[in-house]
């Protein structure tokens, strides 16, 4: 049965307003097909769980070194360090981890249980003209996981976005953006060489489906990261203006600017921040803001 159909999601967050219109409850779905040099999510990128580590909630207790069969958690500075290659992810420590410096990044669910989690807050959805957005992550690296979670919403008429990066490559996962109600939509640079060099994948898929989408005139917001010395050139930033002013179905152009909030998240991760670019100021934002203005086109900072 659909609602029996498991997804893995990372994090489930009410109150939002900055994933669509209204108020509305975003599902942050688990693993992703780019590898964003900027991610502001890096613990929705890889499809398996994963142990977060907060060493400030690290008591120095040490069960979780007594309990691990693999000898993964080591004592270092009165604190633990894991070494994720030896760990198998039994959650045996986060589960003697009361102080909940070890959790997970990711857990399963079933479409019933997200769909009476998102549904608590159905009536903030139809009263704000809200609904529910999947995010990540990718939803449509699980799309029959996705597309079961978005007809059961759907079917009790409650407004479904998807936000994705469009790569979708089978069947199934452009069918999850040609279901959704709406699409938040990423444009990560035209430029194919860039593209590849920033993510990890080339951006022919991503402009041929959101062409494709265009003309079956489904909904659209356009997000574009405003990232320095990748995505903020001038050349790049007309060359989209172009672009996107051909695609009829877009409703507004959403511009978000870098930040390196997810610091703590890659440190949680056993991983490093990978950029160091300044932020852009205000004036620098206002003056990309302008440049699609003038050109007729919807557009705001922020989602």
């Amino acid at each position: 049965m659909a609602s029996e159909e498991r997804g893995l999601i990372f994090d489930i967050v009410h109150g939002s307003f900055v994933d669509g219109y209204g108020i509305r409850t975003t599902v942050f779905f688990k693993g992703c097909p780019l590898r964003c040099i900027w991610c502001c999510n890096p613990e929705g990128q890889s499809a398996r769980p994963e142990i977060k580590l907060s060493l400030s909630k690290c008591t120095g207790c040490n069960r979780c070194i007594e309990i691990c069969p693999t000898g993964a958690i080591k004592e270092k500075d009165d604190k633990i360090a894991l070494d994720r290659s030896l760990c198998d992810l039994c959650g045996e420590c986060i589960n003697v981890c009361y102080e909940g410096a070890l959790d997970w990044f990711g857990r399963y669910y079933t479409v019933q249980e997200v769909y009476e989690n998102a549904m608590k807050d159905a009536e903030y959805y139809r009263n704000s003209e809200g609904g529910v957005t999947l995010g990540g992550g990718e939803a449509t690296m699980q799309p029959a996981f996705a597309l079961a979670l978005m007809r059961k919403l759907q079917s009790d008429g409650i407004h479904v976005a998807i936000d994705t990066c469009g790569y979708a490559l089978t069947k199934g996962a452009f069918q999850v953006l040609a279901e959704a109600d709406l699409l938040l939509y990423d444009i990560k640079g035209l430029d194919p060489e860039r593209h590849l060099k920033d993510t990890g994948v080339s951006n022919r898929v991503i402009v041929e489906n959101l062409r494709k989408l265009g003309d079956m005139r489904k909904p659209i917001i356009i997000r574009l990261p405003l990232i320095p010395r990748h995505t903020t050139d001038e050349q790049t930033l007309k060359a989209e203006a172009e672009f996107i002013a051909g695609i009829p179905s877009v409703e507004r152009i959403d511009l978000i600017p870098y930040h390196n909030y997810s610091t703590a998240k890659y440190e949680q991760l056993g991983r490093v921040y990978p950029l160091t670019e300044p932020l852009l100021s205000e004036e620098e934002v206002e003056n990309i803001r302008q440049l699609f203005a003038l050109r007729n086109l919807p557009v705001q900072v922020g989602g």
